[in-house]
């Protein structure tokens, strides 16, 4: 039997896609977002696509931040992005 993969959405265009088509950003439990890009660990998770449009558009809006319950920094944003170039996307 296949194994399930499971689908999430993204916080700024609402897409359903595969989770490990996203990138993952959390809230760990010290109230801190970070980028976490093995989707490992622990804490609250909001997904976003790999676009660097998705991102943009994350940003202008901080759909990202009222997900999360937190403020995020644009260090967070400055690793989401170059990650994404870093996947050719």
């Amino acid at each position: 039997m296949p194994k399930k993969i499971p689908i999430r959405q993204c916080v700024a265009c609402r897409a359903h896609k595969e989770k490990p088509q996203l990138a993952r950003v959390v809230r760990t439990p010290e109230g801190q977002a970070v980028y976490d890009g093995r989707g490992k660990l622990s804490g609250r998770g909001a997904y976003i696509c790999r676009s660097l449009d998705c991102l943009e558009k994350a940003v202008k809006t901080r759909a990202l931040s009222r997900e999360l319950g937190v403020e995020i920094t644009p260090e967070v944003y400055d690793v989401l992005r170059a990650q994404m170039k870093e996947d050719g996307v």
